[in-house]
């Protein structure tokens, strides 16, 4: 199954774009099945003081297991999984995304804060 990796900055600009995430997906990457680490989960609880529709991803993500080789920052268990199953990242996150760029990897990020675009 193709997945797309959700980073927490990838998601808040989702959220504040005010982007419907299954369309926008669909179109950029032919798939809208999100997956999740709990890390994110944990991150975006911690920004509580945003309204980030935590449970609405939760509902639409497969949750994943944290890799255990990849050490425990979130964006190193990101790109191995990454890596490992070739899906790309919805991050904005520009350190993130150069290591991607790095790695021959994809992702997706919100562009002109009205929708999604694919790198590949």
């Amino acid at each position: 199954m193709h997945c797309v990796l959700v980073d927490t900055c990838g998601w808040v600009a989702v959220i504040e774009a005010g982007i419907n995430i299954d369309h926008a997906l669909l179109e950029c990457a032919g798939t809208k099945q999100l997956a999740i680490l709990p890390k994110i989960v944990s991150e975006l609880e911690s920004l509580n003081d945003r309204k980030l529709m935590i449970q609405m991803l939760l509902s639409k993500a497969i949750m994943l297991d944290e890799p255990e080789d990849a050490g425990k920052h979130t964006d190193d268990q990101l790109l191995a999984i990454a890596s490992d199953k070739k899906w790309p990242i919805l991050t904005v996150d520009t350190e993130l995304k150069r290591r991607l760029s790095q790695s021959n990897l994809s992702w997706i990020e919100v562009s002109g804060r009205s929708h999604l675009r694919l790198i590949e």
